[in-house]
């Protein structure tokens, strides 16, 4: 289990597949309280014939580390491991947070992004005075139950309960400070007025059901990149596990 020391934060990662596979390197990026587990479709699928990586961010899974306050903190880790791995050039896929950190990579290293995958993410979250509120108010309550509304509710309807309440195990192990700093940058996160500087080819899936990034709200942002492609699927915010085939099926379409 290789692990990278950054800026007071240490990395656990995966590096496998062909170093001569087709294609530059695939790289994972999970989202907020999850960690690299959630590709485990998709890098089982990959690995057999391209070079992909994928790691755990800072203070989740196996990594440690406290939080931090932006989204762009924690893509100059990514930079950091791919320099360490000496990988120049590569595809994202990133899901929820880990496609915000994805959308900043390719805006602040435009030249190493050969291709952009973002899976239930935006670029600013938007939210009604209402929602807002209700956002705002849900970080008060006890952080169990903080964690378990959110990630109860980024299920569509009808997915297993004994596998959500697992997911929710998950993530409640993730140090509150870390989530909770987080959950603060990810609602500070706004790259949409930039997203149109964004060349590479990108594909965008998205979970019809999503309720905590709405469908409307990728498609907004998919008007502004000079070269997207849109799917929805029918499932929530959990594509990687609530259609991990599908999910992988338009991934390898998109960058094979």
């Amino acid at each position: 289990m290789p692990q990278l020391e950054v800026d007071g934060a240490t990395l656990t990662y995966d590096d496998e597949g062909p170093r001569d596979g087709g294609g530059v390197p695939l790289v994972f990026v999970h989202g907020w309280t999850a960690n690299r587990h959630r590709w485990d479709h998709q890098v089982a699928h990959f690995s057999e014939k391209r070079r992909v990586v994928r790691f755990d961010l800072r203070g989740h899974g196996e990594s440690g580390g406290a939080g931090v306050q932006t989204v762009e903190e924690l893509a100059k880790d990514l930079i950091a491991l791919l320099d360490h791995l000496k990988i120049e050039r590569f595809v994202l896929v990133g899901h929820s947070m880990g496609g915000m950190i994805s959308q900043t990579i390719a805006l602040s290293h435009p030249e190493r992004v050969e291709r952009l995958v973002l899976v239930n993410s935006i670029a600013r979250m938007t939210f009604s005075r209402g929602r807002g509120l209700l956002m705002a108010a849900s970080t008060l309550v006890p952080f169990k139950l903080f964690v378990a509304t959110n990630i109860q509710r980024a299920f569509a309807p009808g997915y297993p309960r004994d596998e959500i309440r697992a997911y929710i195990k998950s993530s409640a192990d993730t140090p509150r400070e870390v989530v909770m700093t987080l959950y603060g940058a990810m609602r500070a996160f706004d790259v949409l007025d930039r997203v149109g500087e964004i060349q590479a080819p990108t594909l965008m899936i998205h979970g019809y059901h999503d309720i905590q990034l709405p469908v409307q709200q990728m498609l907004r942002m998919a008007k502004a990149y000079p070269d997207a492609t849109v799917r929805i699927l029918d499932a929530g915010h959990e594509l990687p596990v609530e259609k991990p085939a599908e999910l992988t099926a338009a991934i390898d379409a998109f960058v094979g």
